[in-house]
C-alpha cells in the first residue's frame, strides 16, 4: 500500500455546522474522484453513520448523486439534522445569532432539559462548538483557553453557522434524514444496484479505545458490518483507522485497501485506511475538473 498525496483540510469547502471528532473534510477530494469513477451517477448515496455530514453534504451540493440518505443513531446529533431538514432551519439560525456566549450563559443552557426537538438541536450545536474538541460525549468539558486565548468563543462563529444551516436547508430536496441504526438502513438498501454507500463508523476496531472518549454510541459489530457490506449490490467506500486488525478484516472479505495521507487543522500529517471493492481510481492521476460553485460562502475559515 502506498501513501497518496496529502490533502490539506484547509483547502476544502466547509459545509457542516458541526465540529466533529474524526471529521472527514480531508476525504472530500477522494469522494469526488470515487463518484466520478463510477459508470453512472448514482440514484442514491447512503451514509449510514452520518455524524457531521460533510461527505453527504458535498455529494448533495455538487450533485454527485441524485439524492443522499443520511442516517444517525445519536439522538442529539439527529435533532440537528431533523430541525434543519424539517423546516426549522431559520429558527435554529436565528437562535444561534441571538445567543450571547459566556461561561455563565452556556452553563445555564446546558443545565436545562431541552423541551422540544429544535431546542435540543440548538443545545447540541452549542455544546459541539464550545466544548473541547467538539466532543459531545459524557465527560467532555468547556473550552478554557481556545485559539488565540479567545476561550469559550474560539469556535463560536454565529454568522458562519447561520449561512451553513440555511445553505443546507436550500438543498433539502436532495437530502433525506433517518434517525436510526445505520446497519438496519444498510440492510434495507443493500439490494439496490443504483445505491452507493459511504461507511465511516464512529467506532474503533482492533482494540483501540478512543471511540469511547469521543462518541456516546461507540460499540459496533465490525465483523457484521464487513459481512453486510460485502453483500451490497452497489459500490461502497469505507474509512477506518489504519490498523493491522482492520487490514486483516478487509483482506478476509476480499476488499481492496489503500493508505491515504492527510493534514489536520494543526498541519500534522496523519493516515487513514480506505477500503473498497476496487480502489484503482485512487492509484491513477485524475483529471482536474472544475468544482461546481457551492451554496456555502463562509465568513470565517474553520477546520472541522
Amino acid at each position: 500500500m502506498r501513501h497518496k498525496r496529502i490533502v490539506n483540510v484547509a483547502s476544502v469547502p466547509q459545509l457542516s455546522p458541526f465540529r466533529y471528532p474524526g471529521g472527514k473534510t480531508w476525504l472530500v477530494p477522494h469522494i469526488r474522484a470515487w463518484m466520478r469513477s463510477l459508470p453512472n451517477r448514482p440514484a442514491l448515496f447512503v451514509e449510514p453513520f452520518v455524524g457531521g455530514g460533510i461527505i453527504s453534504l458535498t455529494v448533495a451540493a455538487e450533485r454527485l448523486a441524485e439524492h443522499s440518505l443520511l442516517v444517525e443513531l445519536d439522538a442529539n446529533v439527529a435533532a440537528v439534522w431533523q430541525t434543519i431538514l424539517g423546516g426549522r432551519a431559520k429558527w435554529l439560525a436565528d437562535r444561534i445569532m441571538s445567543f450571547e456566549v459566556t461561561v455563565e450563559s452556556v452553563e445555564e443552557e446546558m443545565s436545562k432539559a431541552p423541551r422540544d426537538l429544535r431546542k435540543r438541536a440548538f443545545r447540541t450545536i452549542l455544546k459541539n462548538r464550545v466544548y473541547h474538541g467538539g466532543i459531545m460525549a459524557p465527560g467532555s468539558s468547556l473550552i478554557r483557553h481556545g485559539e488565540n486565548n479567545k476561550g469559550i468563543k474560539s469556535r463560536w462563529y454565529p454568522t458562519t453557522l447561520k449561512k451553513r444551516i440555511l445553505g443546507i436547508a436550500d438543498i433539502r430536496d436532495r437530502l433525506t434524514f433517518i434517525h436510526g441504526d445505520g446497519l438496519d438502513v444498510l440492510g434495507e438498501h443493500g439490494n439496490n444496484p443504483d445505491a452507493v454507500f459511504f461507511l465511516d463508523p464512529p467506532y474503533t476496531a482492533a482494540g483501540k479505545m478512543a471511540g469511547k472518549r469521543l462518541y456516546e454510541h461507540n460499540e459496533l459489530d465490525h465483523e457484521r458490518l464487513f459481512e453486510m457490506t460485502a453483500s451490497v449490490k452497489g459500490d461502497f467506500l469505507m474509512t477506518y483507522d489504519n490498523a493491522s486488525g482492520v487490514v486483516e478484516l478487509a483482506n478476509r472479505h476480499g476488499f481492496d485497501t489503500e493508505v491515504i495521507s492527510m493534514k489536520n487543522t494543526h498541519h500534522a500529517k496523519m493516515t487513514e485506511l480506505l477500503i473498497g471493492r476496487d480502489l484503482s481510481w485512487v492509484r491513477v492521476p485524475t483529471e482536474k475538473k472544475p468544482i461546481q460553485r457551492l451554496l456555502f460562502d463562509e465568513e470565517e475559515r474553520e477546520g472541522d
